[in-house]
């Protein structure tokens, strides 16, 4: 997350406090979980969260700071930047010099911290000190919700968990009622299985876990991905027509129609209205930031166009640079 400012606060009632001004970001992971309706997320969206959280603790970790406390509401959303950032470094501290004793929330808290904790609470010093291993275990605690679609917290502190964790993995990707069970989810099984050991010197580290072959896989994000996770480029449903397609003249009319309704909400960088698929007859609207963008989506959806419903839903800015248009988004 980026950090603007840092100022002190004098009227706490606790006194004196400083503040961290952060950027202003998106959805989090929490609220993905909770649209999810215990169906789980995509495979786009739980590879772009991993992909995105490992890289930033990859960076914490090689700075030697650990994070201490993660979990779903604190990966939020970026539309600007389109990705995953971690928030809430109130726990964090320098490896080797920990001076946060009662690190952690509770579901997410791994094997060695939940011991340190324990001990602090009795006014007794733990032997070892936790590492950024523990980042690890909780990043692998919120990937599995995110493809199962279930809290984990009474689970991870069942004694059955705690004899034979991987079991239970197994049982959860193996669960006819988990809709991501595609050959694909076994990488993804073995690359949180390989955060998750009881023991933190086998655990692997946020470089290593980058290597999974889990990234190697190209996924497509789903429509509810693209409704929930804003960026700068709006997509444009059930607006033409084969028939208007192939007539020029009224394409360039509807082209100009859409342009200036949409310049409504913000300065268009580009159009596009593919003709031909992937993509055909869909509208593409690039506007200059997210802000924007979220603003048309909200007075767009739904709205009458020519007779038909107009359905608005996000796009990766990413791809549409690239000219990539995703043909199945169902």
């Amino acid at each position: 997350v980026t950090l603007y400012g840092v100022f002190t606060n004098h009227y706490s009632a606790n006194g004196p406090s400083r503040c961290l001004l952060l950027e202003l970001l998106d959805i989090s992971v929490s609220e993905l979980l909770l649209h999810s309706s215990n169906q789980g997320c995509s495979m786009w969206t739980i590879q772009h969260c991993a992909r995105d959280v490992l890289e930033a603790l990859a960076f914490l970790h090689h700075k030697g700071y650990v994070h201490a406390d993660l979990k779903p509401r604190n990966i939020l959303w970026s539309a600007e930047e389109e990705c995953f950032k971690l928030i809430d470094f109130g726990l964090s501290f320098k490896e080797g010099n920990q001076d946060v004793k009662y690190i952690q929330t509770d579901g997410y808290r791994a094997p060695e911290a939940e011991l340190q904790n324990c001990l602090a609470q009795a006014g007794l010093q733990s032997e070892t000190e936790c590492t950024s291993a523990v980042d690890l275990w909780s990043l692998g605690i919120v990937l599995l919700e995110m493809f199962s679609g279930m809290k984990l917290k009474h689970t991870v502190q069942s004694q059955e968990w705690k004899t034979n964790s991987s079991a239970i993995i197994d049982r959860i990707f193996a669960s006819e009622g988990v809709v991501n069970s595609a050959i694909p989810a076994y990488h993804l099984r073995d690359l949180i299985k390989s955060m998750l050991h009881c023991d933190q010197g086998k655990r692997a580290s946020a470089e290593k876990a980058l290597c999974s072959p889990f990234f190697s896989i190209p996924f497509a994000p789903h429509i509810e991905d693209l409704v929930m996770l804003p960026t700068p480029v709006l997509r444009l449903l059930n607006v033409l027509t084969d028939a208007s397609l192939q007539c020029e003249e009224e394409y360039e009319d509807i082209l100009e129609d859409i342009r200036e309704e949409c310049q409504k909400y913000g300065p268009v960088v580009s159009l596009l209205i593919p003709k031909e698929n992937p993509g055909k007859g869909q509208v593409f609207v690039e506007y200059a930031n997210a802000g924007d963008s979220k603003a048309a989506q909200k007075m767009l959806t739904g709205k009458i166009f020519d007779g038909k419903f107009v359905v608005a839903t996000f796009y990766p800015l990413s791809a549409y640079k690239r000219g990539y248009l995703y043909q199945n988004l169902l």
